[in-house]
């Protein structure tokens, strides 16, 4: 049983980075997490679940569900942090590259949101975050990014969709717009000169998009927003 207070969160894209980053501050603060990526191990702590699988593959967000009801009893949020990006000029995109940035960006979202928006109408309620991208707003010459603002624009869209058609039964749904934030996907590449891509002069870090999804966790009024943690890049640049 869940004591009073205690929240099961369901987080995708978990095993390293911002993904790893939420799984760790829910923890911290005594959430139960079930969490899923293709190469996350197993997890000794007993509140929480690892599952291992391509989140583009709808039978891993069946698993993913079916395995946070079976051992917590609910899903009281679900975090869409998978995500994949590729950068390319728009007429050198492949067929396997829009497969694969829509595979996880897209489809991925959708059938584990479908499930987990179920299971919270069983219960009462329940909070959805999408992790999105300031290239969906504004667009940038230094980044090429068509199939990024497709998808994660899309994102955009679905959330607030979402908040609108399930407000009255309990269901909130946000999302985080982000900037470039410190992971290894940019190990090896000039930070400098990222950072520079931002009005506030630096690139963002994994804790900045920790605080900001915690915040609309735990903001009970806030729903259909995109809560821009981009270093002031939708804004302009």
């Amino acid at each position: 049983m869940n004591s009073p207070g205690t929240k099961v969160v369901v987080i995708t894209g978990a095993s390293q980075g911002i993904g790893a980053g939420l799984v760790d501050a829910f923890r911290r603060l005594g959430h139960r997490v079930v969490a899923t990526s293709r190469t996350i191990p197993p997890s000794d702590d007993p509140d929480l679940l690892t599952v291992r699988g391509d989140i583009a593959d709808p039978a891993t967000a069946e698993r993913l569900a079916a395995a946070a009801t079976e051992r917590f009893g609910r899903i009281d949020t679900l975090v869409n942090n998978a995500g994949l990006f590729i950068s390319k000029p728009f007429t050198e995109y492949t067929r396997e590259d829009y497969e694969a940035v829509v595979g996880v960006n897209l489809t991925g979202f959708f059938r584990i949101t479908q499930l987990a928006v179920e299971q919270m109408l069983r219960q009462g309620g329940g909070h959805v975050v999408q992790i999105t991208t300031s290239l969906a707003d504004v667009a940038s010459s230094a980044e090429l990014s068509v199939l990024a603002a497709l998808t994660k624009g899309g994102l955009q869209s679905a959330t607030r969709s979402l908040a609108i058609e399930y407000a009255a039964r309990g269901i909130r749904s946000n999302a985080v717009s982000l900037g470039i934030i410190k992971t290894s996907l940019h190990q090896g590449e000039n930070h400098e000169d990222l950072a520079r891509r931002h009005p506030l002069g630096r690139m963002g870090e994994v804790a900045d998009v920790v605080d900001a999804v915690l915040y609309l966790d735990n903001a009970p009024f806030v729903t259909g927003a995109v809560l821009h943690v981009d270093g002031g890049r939708a804004a302009g640049h």
